[in-house]
């Protein structure tokens, strides 16, 4: 009987073995995409970018209901200059970020930027409006 039973558990536990190997060697030839395949350096600077847009982002909603345009069109200003692609990279690193990045990603982000720098227009004319309004009630 214990023969019958080792037997067995080796019959259940060789395949389910040999399927996690597989999986792992499987996990090793899986070409990374997207983001995860950017070298580490243009990965940081990345991340670091995304992390000061959001931050960006944050701060208009408080100016926004202040009424701070001239902060508006500050932070806008910054978002709109802050992308990657037009910062001062090597030719091999742009070339990197159209490569392995999918280019609904690139479209998306220069839309963004495209964006921001409307929000930039709009505050600035905001503040002009403000500025000739004031002046007009004194």
């Amino acid at each position: 009987m214990k023969i019958f039973i080792s037997i067995a558990l080796l019959a259940i536990l060789l395949p389910a073995m040999s399927y996690a190997e597989d999986v792992h060697k499987h996990k090793e030839h899986v070409k990374a995409s997207g983001v995860e395949a950017l070298s580490p350096d243009l990965r940081n600077l990345l991340s670091e970018e995304m992390k000061a847009l959001q931050d960006g982002m944050m701060s208009i909603i408080p100016a926004y209901v202040s009424g701070n345009w001239g902060e508006i069109e500050t932070t806008a200003e910054k978002i709109k200059s802050s992308y990657i692609l037009k910062q001062s990279l090597t030719e091999s690193e742009v070339k990197e970020l159209h490569s392995v990045l999918p280019s609904e990603f690139i479209e998306k982000d220069q839309r963004f930027h495209y964006l921001a720098g409307m929000l930039e227009h709009a505050a600035k004319i905001k503040t002009r409006i403000n500025k000739f309004l004031f002046f007009q009630n004194d």
